[in-house]
């Protein structure tokens, strides 16, 4: 069994572009992000929200991050990932580049249990049923990963065909991503970006990469 406490996530900053002006604001926490992400297809995102915890932010403020830098590893993700129940935590690692996969999703439980798929949870709750009272069931838990933009970044299975054009597609992403839907893990932890006032931006000592969540 893992500590909770030596069991850190690759995520640190999160940021959703307003669908109206389609300027990038910076999320202060990961519960927040969650509640976002949970409702993706129902409720559309607008600097409006933001005053929630930012009250002068309106659509005439410059953005919060820019896109297309060169020190961010884009990726996308899943929509509709239900919000991580309470006592438990949700954990995204990636991985070095040149692996099979992205990254890696854990849940870690109450009692410090780390899971890393439906099958170690199904048999968690078969030795611990006490961690299925009141509302919790294996519905609000998702192991899907996020997808890297760049497929360079993974080894490749196959060769890809060109496109119409000629040139390879980089952008041949899975269905069930959604391609509005981004996370930027980066390694720089003492770049500024822009993190608005009031939103930590420590890390624990382990922790190598943030990750922006972008609409």
């Amino acid at each position: 069994m893992l500590p909770v406490n030596r069991v850190w996530d690759s995520v640190q900053l999160y940021s959703v572009r307003c669908e109206e002006c389609s300027k990038w604001r910076i999320i202060p926490s990961k519960e927040k992000y969650e509640e976002i992400r949970e409702k993706f297809n129902e409720n559309s995102f607008t600097c409006a929200k933001v005053r929630e915890w930012r009250p002068q932010v309106s659509c005439q403020d410059p953005t919060d991050i820019e896109e297309q830098d060169d020190k961010y590893i884009w990726a996308m993700d899943k929509p509709n990932i239900p919000r991580t129940c309470p006592g438990w935590q949700r954990l995204i690692r990636m991985r070095a580049p040149g692996g099979k996969r992205f990254a890696d999703v854990y849940y870690v439980a109450p009692s410090e249990k780390r899971l890393r798929s439906m099958v170690e949870l199904d048999k968690f709750f078969e030795k611990n049923p006490e961690f299925l009272h009141g509302v919790i069931n294996t519905s609000m838990f998702s192991f899907q990963a996020p997808v890297p933009l760049d497929e360079n970044y993974i080894a490749k299975r196959r060769s890809r065909a060109p496109s119409a054009s000629g040139s390879s597609n980089t952008r041949n992403v899975p269905l069930e991503v959604n391609q509005n839907l981004w996370i930027v893990p980066f390694e720089n932890k003492d770049m500024n970006v822009g993190v608005p006032d009031g939103v930590s931006t420590e890390a624990p000592s382990q922790l190598k990469l943030k990750v922006f969540f972008f609409l």
